[in-house]
């Protein structure tokens, strides 16, 4: 067997990569092609704002993806190149999944490709914009599940991966297992031919500011966002067949070795065609206690809840009385989507069959606490 090289975990120390990334974007609904409306460039449509507690969001979606929950970004203080940054991104990994669904994809291909542009983006907490632990490192964590036969794969504490979700989808089809950590995770990563990435790669101005003020050594800045920022996708193919995939970099100034709910099945993912595809953000040691993602679709299978009233007894009522908040995308196998959070915000944006595609990034758009 060929040796595994060991790679140099602390490259960060290597000069700044860039500057602080300043991302923005603007939500548009876009033609089913990506094609621009007539006579200029598009316009991303926002959503209007849900109809109300345990109501559904959307009808009819095939596939949602999530970009974290947590502080929300404010319209008077967000420009409109960093509003534009950040629609662009969700939009681009809705496209993503659009792809390989248009294609007669499934599911699990397509939020696994989904999450990937999400990890590739610096704006979000995951892959190449994941946040330093307390050491100063990176440890990112993933998991996907498909829903046809519960079969699930995920990653911990990989140091070394530039997808972790791909590296959880190969745990899923190439082992008997369900969760690989830590070094042997990311070994098998390399042994399956994912090219490994130095510590240094996921380095961003914006994340080092980030630990640098929860250190009490910033700014003088309160530390928002970036705690609770996880990425994730749900989705429905034509086969009926639901999955769902979570990544992340976990919490700004974590302890080394912490893993949180998203790549443990039944907390930050969970998917199963008779009842729902979950994909969870939020504050991690709550929704592993509470069981998160898992409790939304017993909630539907033993219950009868609907998908709305589910996550929303989930997310607004069980999970703040252990205190944390949070979010969670949830899409059941008619396509009824929901999104409801505790939190202050949640990015969050969803495509529906007839190929209409919504962003929501700021609080008129997903008001808290419905």
């Amino acid at each position: 067997m060929r040796a595994i090289p060991r790679l140099r975990t602390r490259s960060w120390l290597l000069p700044a990569l860039a500057a602080a990334t300043t991302v923005t974007v603007l939500a548009v609904t876009v033609p089913r092609d990506g094609g621009s409306p007539p006579g200029g460039s598009p316009v991303a449509a926002a959503a209007p704002a849900p109809a109300g507690k345990g109501k559904p969001d959307a009808r009819d979606v095939v596939l949602a993806v999530h970009g974290g929950a947590g502080t929300a970004l404010e319209r008077d203080e967000t420009s409109p190149e960093k509003e534009r940054a950040y629609r662009d991104g969700l939009e681009r990994a809705l496209r993503a999944g659009q792809k390989v669904l248009e294609a007669g994809g499934s599911s699990t291909e397509a939020v696994e490709k989904a999450v990937n542009v999400l990890e590739d983006d610096p704006l979000f907490n995951a892959g190449k914009g994941a946040v330093f632990t307390a050491d100063a490192g990176h440890e990112l964590d993933a998991s996907i599940m498909r829903g046809s036969d519960l079969k699930a794969g995920a990653v911990a504490g990989v140091k070394h991966v530039r997808n972790p979700i791909t590296a959880a989808r190969l745990v899923m089809d190439k082992t008997r297992h369900v969760l690989l950590a830590g070094q042997g995770a990311d070994d098998f990563a390399l042994e399956q031919g994912l090219k490994p990435v130095t510590q240094d790669y996921y380095y961003t101005q914006r994340r080092w500011d980030e630990l640098m003020r929860a250190k009490g050594n910033g700014d003088g800045k309160p530390l928002k966002d970036a705690t609770k920022g996880t990425v994730g996708a749900v989705a429905l193919d034509a086969r009926k067949n639901l999955a769902a995939a979570t990544s992340t970099g976990g919490l700004t100034n974590k302890m080394a070795g912490r893993v949180g709910d998203s790549p443990l099945i039944g907390a930050g993912t969970y998917a199963k065609n008779r009842t729902v595809a979950a994909s969870a953000t939020g504050q991690g040691e709550v929704f592993i206690r509470g069981a998160a993602t898992a409790t939304i679709s017993d909630l539907m299978e033993f219950q009868g809840r609907d998908v709305a009233a589910a996550a929303y007894e989930v997310l607004i009522k069980r999970l703040p009385a252990l205190g944390g908040d949070g979010g969670v995308i949830a899409l059941d196998r008619h396509g009824t989507f929901d999104a409801p959070h505790s939190s202050e915000g949640m990015l969050t944006g969803y495509l529906t069959r007839d190929g209409k595609l919504v962003t929501r990034i700021f609080p008129d758009e997903s008001p808290a606490g419905r």
